[in-house]
Order: structure tokens, then C-alpha cells, then sequence
């Protein structure tokens, strides 16, 4: 057989006869002539190259396609019993080929000679795939009779039918798997072997090793429990691993597949590239128990006195001050116990994965062993770091060592410190300290606290606030607080434009009046007696009198729009590095204006050595985050220098309480199965009464419908009408509200819970009371005055839920008390779905209000829910009668809308 010449850069021109099958592969250079079987790899590999032509895509996807016939089966002999054949094959595979041809064809080729292409392949990868080419046979020896992997030995047609017959309840299926065997006499050269072993496809614990398929079919055995064709399943199957880690093809060649002796370099191969590769397909690599235990690096950075021991008492003051010490220790662990030095230089010397500790043998990775090589020596004996060194490393868990990255886990002294500064924005917020005349808001009590935390272990801070919400007032509060805990020796600079010193000696007077504060600007400017209290100077002034200001004591140095010294080679910024404190801190509302240099030139400012060098920080941090090319790298960054920056908005909850923000959130959720066999047989059973209607019985039909897929969306009860059935367990709608419900009421909050259906809220009370819930329920039957009476015990505290019907509790209510809303199920009308939640988020409102919209995957409230989100203007137009403009679409268009979008979650309830 040949087949049809194709056009382009690599083309296929023939391969016969099928038992000694060559591919020739021809371009504008050169000839290449491939035995099938060298052929099916590159064919396999060239699907996924971009640049191929179409001729190669064409008998690659034809490739692919034989191999799953193969697999499943699909052979026969040929009518001479000389080869396999593909077929015969049902209607689904014939259609595939032909869909195959018809997509493959180009402007060379047509559909029918694309066929005729494919169907040769088949046949050819089917007889190349279950035979192994003939070896060569020295002179005087006698020829194996073991079968190789894929031979097909060729019985009798009574065998054959005797063999089906007695096959039929056998498992032909198979996935692999590699067992890993370590013999003591292996181990002992530095290797292991690998056994490859098969399961049968729905029952995992049926497993054999491969080798088994081959042996006892080549005596006439089958103790194992598969059928002959298993052995089929199991070369396509090792096949596929050797191309994900080209060492099992040496298998492949082997008359019976046993078992792989690796040598050092292959095991360092497996560890380090197949295990990956292999997983990526399925397979399997099972280790013998104890054999790789997992060594983990065992990195302490520490506070010590000179002493050496861990100054507990620094926690509350000055740890990162000047006379700090901190050290540095690495070593890799087994398990919770460090490496001796002795153990951590065999490691690091080894040649070999496998290497013998504590009496037992390990298999390590190579890429650890290679982290244990900086460890040895000059690092393992408790040398100095700098307290900013340490703090980067407590708070990233990384520290550079001789150019390689190595985990870090803090001493106990400093991970309480880590502790501290991470959770500084969050903890309880202090009292106002004495002589502050001036009530904070809770905000500012929480910047207030911030920068005391910070600035009482000696660490600096930037806060960037807005403008407007009193960053003044935080920093005034923090000197008051450091002179009433005895943190504090000296006066507080701040430097600032000249157009804020008149607000700065405004403030301090106002909310501090028992604080003495001088201006060190103009003509007259003098230091002199200067003990307590604030200095105000002006970023120009400080530039020419930096070495004045340089020789009092200070306790703080406030930088106000601290943007002024985003760059760093400034003689301003450099000017200000010069002047001494005990610690720092930033005022801005604008940290990174155009890049994060200007980040880096403030906060290094703050606390100098945080981020490193100028230089060092656009390598490592700027230039990767700036691309995209990490983002890793973006997450690192930000666990770094969030401790240090406090940044709050006016827009943030809690900031400005008058103009409470509202959150709104779409909540996607799954169908049960039950649902999903609702959904299906409603649409189709209805859209075949549509489609077959008159215009006025259709609208009808169509309303009937979208009602009957909402109800079924919300709950199975609530469309069967079961005003008694069960209720958990059938929806995912139901799941998510008691998730939401328990985590909204143990924090507090309140909720307006509202639905179109009076039918749909009964079903909610009748859940929420049996859970302990209390709850109230408004609907369009409830009486005016017992109406007014349930709205003053909502607002009262009463019940923390209140359900509502939508039209009847959807406007004229004041609800303020809530700060969630929920709709359990979408009004297709954007503006009555606002009018309701505007019940709460209304003037009065002191809180975030946050909305959450429940909404069911791959079904119509999914899709009007995306209408609205991308174009809601137009929605409010098109779906402004809401359902009622629905009646007006195409069969096709409500086809398209109301049918269960492919793919949608199911849930195992009911």
C-alpha cells in the first residue's frame, strides 16, 4: 500500500508493506526515510508544533487516533493472517475518521484522499504497534520462542474464538505505574532498579507487574487475571511513559519488560525531570517506605546578646536599634533533627542520589544536596547578620547565601517579633494618650497603634493615608504615647513643605496644648534648650542645615509628603539620611507615583536596608514586577513591605463612615443532580409545546418556562410545590446561604434576605427555623401595622434575618440595621433588584453594606446574570418588563438562553 503524495516542508510518501513499514519524509533539502516505528514518536510530537504543516497535522492526529483504536482494542487480523488490522469499528469511529479527514484536508488534498490517507495509517500504526521488528540471531544459537513486547503470536481461528470466549469477563484496560526496588547490593553502588506494573483501569488494587502479561501468556498461563489484549493496553501505555522520560524506552526493546537497573545520572534524571514529567501523564512512582525521607532546610536567624543568649526583654524596645545582635545559622534537618556537620559534608560531597545516614539509606534529590554545599563551612557557625538582614529574613523566610536563596525559619525570639509587626495594623487599638485633646476615630486610633507598634522596636514606618484623614493628629498622638511609656529620648522633627508649617503649629497646639513647638525656618532659626516637644522645619531649610539638625538627639524624624524624597540621589533625600533618630517615619498619600523606585527611596529611608541596594531592588524586586514576568514575585514583595506600609483610603470600609461603601458580589453555584434532571427534562418538554404553539399561547408557555427553571434553580421543593419536603441536601443555593448566614451572624451583622417567591421564603423560614435561626417575614399579605411592628424589631435587634418578598418589601422600608443583602434568586430588572437593596444601604447607614446576588452555573440565571454585568445599560432598555420581554425572543434565541450550558458543576446531593 502507498500513500497519496502531500505538498510542503515535510511530507509522508509512503509506507509498505505494513510488517516492514518505511515513512519517507521529503522537503526542499534533503530525503528522510523512517521505519514506522521510528516514525509514530516524531508523528506523535509534531501535533503540538505551531509551525507544522498541514500534511504533518494531518498523519499526526491520524497517528494519535490509532494509537487510542489500539488501545481500546479495535483490531482484527487481516484476511491472510499476515497483519493487524484497525476495525471493524462502530459508527462514532467511523464518523471521527471522517470529521478528522474533513478538518485535516487543505488546498492540496481533498476530504476523500485525506480519508484514504488516514485509514492506511491506522492500519499500518495497528501492525507496527503489536509487533517488535525482528532481531538478529547469532549463528549456532537457537531463536527465542519468549514473545517480545507487542508480538502477536497467531492462533488458530478455534483458539481465537476459544480465547474470546474465555477473555469476555476479563479486564483488557490498564494504566501503569513503576515500583521502585532498592536491594541492598544496589544501594550499595549508588543505584535502584525500576518495575513497571500495571492496574486494571476501574479497580486499582488489581495489579500485576507488567512482565507477568508477557511470561503467562508465553506459557500458556493467566494467573493474572487480565485478558490477552491487556498486553496491548500495556505497551500503549509504557510507550507513553518512555516518552515522558525517555529512559523507560530501553524497555521497550526488551522481550519481556521486567525491570530498569538505573545508574547514578538516571535516578538523578528521575528526581529531578521524569517524576514531574511522568505525573503530567498519570503514572505512578511508588518508593520503598524509609527510602526518601524528605531532608528539609533547618535555617535560624536569632537575637543573641554577646553573650549568646536570646534577650527575651528586647521584645518591647529597640530590638532593631543599633546595638542589636542577630545570628545566623543553616543547616538541613531529617525530620525535626539538624545534620551534623559531619552528615551535611557527606551530602554535600556525594556523587550519587542515594547516600547512607544514620544507618539508613536515603534517596535525596540532587537539587537539595546542592543547597547543602553553601551550608558547609563559613555558614554553619553562628555568624553575625544585620538587624535588617534578620528582619528580611523573618519576614520573606528567605535569605541570600553566597548568590543561592535558601529557606529561613526565625528564632523563637524573632518570630514573636515577625508576629508583632505583622499583625501591628490589626491589634486591639490603644487609648488615646494622656494630652490629646482630641476624640480619634477608630481609623486613626488603628494608625495610632500601628506606628507605636512599629516604632517601639525600633523599626521605621510610612503612612499613607489620604489626604484629609488626620495623619497629623496619629503622629501627634504617637509622640504623647512614647513620652508616657518612657520610649522616648528627645524631640520629634518634622520636615515639611513650608506651605504646611502653619497647619503643623496649628494642630499641635490645638489637640496638644501642654506641647511646646517651634518653627526652625526663616531668618531665626535656633535649636537652643531644646529637650522635649516638636521642631517644624521645611525640606528646603533642612537641605541647607542638615548637619545642624544632625547634632540634636532625635527621638523621631517625620517626614511629611514624603514624596519629596522619592528620589534617592536628591541632595534633599541624601541630606535627610544624615540626620539621626532613634527611628523614622514617612507621611504620604502618594508612595509610588510612577514606579517602584520611588517605593524603594522612602521606605529605605524608614528603615535603611529593608529592600536592599538601589540596584539590587530593581534586579530583584522592580524589573519582575513591573513586566508581570513573576507573579511570585509580586506576592514576595508585598509580604515584605506590607508590615511597613500603611495605606487607607477614603473609600475604604470604616475609613469614612458617613459614605459607607457597598460591595456587591455575584455568588456562582453548582446544580445538584437531582436539579440538573429537573432543569433538562423541563426545557425540553417545553420548548417542544413552544416551538409547536400559536403567538398567544406561546408567551404563555414561555412565562411558564422561565418561572419553572428559576424554581428549580432555587429548590427542588419549591418547584414540585412539597411544602413538606426535604430541604438539605437538594440545593447548592441552600448550602451557601447557611455558609453565609453562619459567618455573617457570628460576626454581628444582619441580613435582608429577599426573593421574588412568597412560596420560595416560606421554604427559608420553615429551614432557618428548624437551624435556631429567628427570623422575620414580610410579604404582600402581611398587615400594615404588623408590617411597621416587624420593621421597629429588625431595627431593634430582634431577629437578625429578615425575609421579604421582593415586590412587597422591595421599597418604602427603612432597614438600616443590615449590612448584608442577599438575593436568593435574580429579578431580571436591575432597577427593582437596587430599589431592594437600597432598604439598606440607604442615609442612616453607618456600615459597608455588601450584596451577594446567588447564582446557578451553566443555567438562564447565569446568563441574564452575565447580560447584565457586561452591558447593563442596554439590559435596563431590553429587560425592562423584565420576563415579559423574554416572551418576544426567537425559538432559537430562548433555545440558546434557557438550555443547561455544558459543563455545569453537579453536585452528588439528593
Amino acid at each position: 500500500m502507498s500513500f497519496v503524495p502531500l505538498q510542503g516542508p515535510a511530507t509522508l510518501l509512503r509506507a509498505d508493506p505494513p510488517r516492514d513499514s518505511e515513512v519517507e519524509f521529503t522537503g526542499p533539502q534533503r530525503v528522510v526515510r523512517l521505519p514506522m516505528r521510528g516514525a509514530i514518536p516524531v508523528l506523535t510530537r509534531a501535533l503540538r508544533a505551531d509551525d507544522a504543516h498541514a500534511s504533518v497535522t494531518l498523519l499526526s492526529a491520524a497517528t494519535m487516533l490509532a494509537m487510542k483504536l489500539v488501545a481500546a482494542g479495535r483490531l482484527h487480523r487481516s484476511e491472510d493472517d499476515a497483519a493487524w488490522r484497525v476495525g471493524p469499528l462502530p459508527v462514532e469511529d467511523d464518523d471521527r475518521i471522517r470529521s478528522l479527514a474533513s478538518a485535516r484536508a487543505h488546498d492540496d488534498v481533498e476530504p476523500d484522499e485525506a480519508e484514504e490517507v488516514i485509514r492506511c495509517l491506522l492500519d499500518a500504526v495497528a501492525d507496527t504497534m503489536t509487533r517488535q521488528p525482528a532481531r538478529a540471531v547469532p549463528s549456532g544459537s537457537v531463536p527465542s520462542t519468549s514473545p517480545t513486547l507487542g508480538s502477536s503470536p497467531r492462533p488458530s481461528l478455534a483458539d481465537r474464538l476459544a480465547e474470546r470466549a474465555s477473555d469476555e469477563p476479563l479486564p483488557a484496560e490498564v494504566y501503569l505505574s513503576l515500583r521502585i526496588e532498592a536491594p541492598d547490593e544496589l544501594l550499595a553502588s549508588g543505584t535502584l532498579s525500576v518495575v513497571p506494573q500495571v492496574h486494571e483501569l476501574d479497580v486499582a488494587t488489581h495489579v500485576v507487574d507488567a512482565a507477568d502479561l508477557w511470561l503467562a501468556e508465553g506459557t500458556g498461563t493467566g494467573g493474572h487475571g487480565f485478558s490477552r489484549k491487556a498486553r496491548v493496553s500495556a505497551s500503549v501505555a509504557l510507550r507513553g511513559a518512555a516518552g515522558a522520560w525517555p529512559v523507560l524506552d530501553r524497555l521497550l526493546h526488551r522481550q519481556v519488560p521486567d525491570r530498569l537497573v538505573l545508574s547514578a545520572d538516571e535516578l538523578a534524571d528521575l528526581l529531578e525531570h521524569g517524576l514531574e514529567a511522568l505525573a503530567a501523564i498519570g503514572v505512578e512512582v511508588y518508593w520503598p517506605r524509609g527510602l526518601r525521607q524528605e531532608l528539609v532546610p533547618h535555617a535560624r536567624v536569632e537575637a543573641r546578646t554577646p553573650g549568646g543568649a536570646v534577650r527575651d526583654e528586647a521584645l518591647m524596645t529597640g530590638l532593631f536599634g543599633p546595638d542589636a545582635l542577630f545570628s545566623f545559622d543553616w543547616k538541613l534537618a531529617l525530620g525535626n533533627e539538624p545534620l551534623t556537620d559531619q552528615e551535611m559534608a557527606e551530602l554535600a560531597a556525594a556523587t550519587s542520589p542515594v547516600i547512607k545516614l544514620r544507618n539508613n539509606w536515603l534517596v535525596i534529590d540532587p537539587a537539595v544536596a546542592r543547597k547543602a554545599r553553601p551550608a558547609v563551612g563559613k555558614h554553619r557557625d553562628g555568624r553575625p547578620v544585620t538587624p535588617v538582614v534578620a528582619l528580611r529574613a523573618a519576614l520573606t523566610g528567605t535569605l541570600e547565601v553566597d548568590g543561592a536563596t535558601v529557606e529561613v525559619h526565625p528564632g523563637a525570639t524573632l518570630e514573636k517579633v515577625r508576629e508583632r509587626i505583622v499583625d501591628a495594623a490589626t491589634v486591639s487599638p490603644l487609648d488615646a494618650p494622656a494630652g490629646l485633646e482630641a476624640t480619634l476615630r477608630d481609623y486613626q486610633r488603628q494608625g495610632f497603634t500601628w506606628l507605636a507598634e512599629l516604632t517601639g522596636i525600633g523599626l521605621g514606618a510610612c503612612l499613607a493615608d489620604d489626604m484629609g484623614l488626620g495623619k497629623t493628629i496619629q503622629v501627634i498622638a504617637l509622640h504623647l504615647h512614647r513620652r508616657a511609656r518612657s520610649l522616648a529620648a528627645g524631640p520629634t522633627l518634622v520636615v515639611c513643605p513650608a506651605s504646611l508649617l502653619g497647619n503643623w503649629e496649628r494642630e499641635i497646639r490645638r489637640f496638644a496644648p501642654g506641647l511646646g513647638v517651634r518653627r526652625f525656618h526663616g531668618g531665626d532659626r535656633d535649636l537652643a534648650d531644646l529637650e522635649d516637644g516638636f521642631v517644624l522645619t521645611t525640606y528646603g531649610t533642612m537641605r541647607v542645615d542638615h548637619a545642624l539638625l544632625g547634632t540634636v538627639p532625635w527621638d523621631l524624624v517625620v517626614a511629611d509628603e514624603a514624596q519629596h524624597i522619592k528620589n534617592a540621589t536628591s541632595s534633599t533625600a541624601r541630606n535627610l539620611r544624615l540626620i539621626g533618630s532613634r527611628c523614622r517615619v514617612a507621611l504620604t498619600g502618594t508612595p509610588v507615583e510612577n514606579n517602584l523606585t520611588e517605593l524603594w527611596a522612602i521606605l529605605d529611608w524608614t528603615t535603611p536596608g529593608l529592600l536592599g541596594s538601589r540596584n539590587a531592588f530593581r534586579k530583584v524586586w522592580a524589573a519582575p514586577i513591573e513586566s508581570g514576568a513573576d507573579p511570585a514575585v509580586a506576592r514576595r514583595f508585598a509580604q515584605l513591605v506590607e508590615p511597613f506600609l500603611l495605606r487607607r483610603r477614603k473609600s475604604d470600609p470604616g475609613i469614612a463612615p458617613e459614605l459607607p461603601p457597598k460591595t456587591e458580589t455575584d455568588q456562582v453555584v453548582g446544580l445538584t443532580q437531582e436539579q440538573v434532571v429537573l432543569y433538562e427534562a423541563l426545557v425540553r418538554e417545553s420548548m417542544e409545546r413552544i416551538e409547536s404553539a400559536d403567538q398567544d399561547a406561546r408567551r404563555g408557555l414561555v412565562l411558564a418556562l422561565l418561572t419553572g427553571l428559576k424554581q428549580i434553580c432555587n429548590h427542588p421543593v419549591h418547584y414540585l410545590r412539597q411544602p413538606h419536603g426535604r430541604i438539605k441536601g437538594r440545593s447548592e443555593k441552600i448550602d451557601l446561604l447557611d455558609e453565609l448566614l453562619g459567618t455573617i451572624l457570628a460576626e454581628g451583622g444582619s441580613v435582608l434576605l429577599f426573593t421574588q417567591y412568597v412560596a420560595m421564603a416560606k421554604l427559608l423560614e420553615r429551614h432557618l427555623a428548624a437551624a435556631g435561626v429567628p427570623t422575620l417575614f414580610l410579604h404582600g399579605g402581611t398587615p400594615v401595622r404588623q408590617r411597621e411592628q416587624m420593621v421597629e424589631a429588625f431595627q431593634g435587634g430582634e431577629a437578625p434575618v429578615f425575609l421579604l418578598s421582593l415586590k412587597a418589601g422591595g421599597t418604602g422600608l427603612n432597614l438600616t440595621r443590615a449590612d448584608h443583602v442577599i438575593h436568593v434568586d435574580r429579578w431580571w430588572n436591575p432597577a427593582v433588584e437596587d430599589q431592594a437593596t437600597d432598604r439598606a444601604y440607604r442615609i442612616g447607614q453607618t456600615r459597608p453594606v455588601q450584596v451577594h446576588r446567588l447564582v446557578t452555573e451553566g443555567t438562564i440565571e447565569q446568563k441574564i446574570a452575565d447580560l447584565l454585568t457586561r452591558k447593563r445599560g442596554l439590559a435596563d432598555a431590553v429587560l425592562g418588563s423584565g420576563e415579559v420581554a423574554l416572551t418576544e425572543l426567537t425559538d432559537e434565541e430562548l433555545r440558546d438562553l434557557v438550555v443547561l450550558r455544558p459543563g455545569v458543576r453537579r453536585t452528588p446531593h439528593g
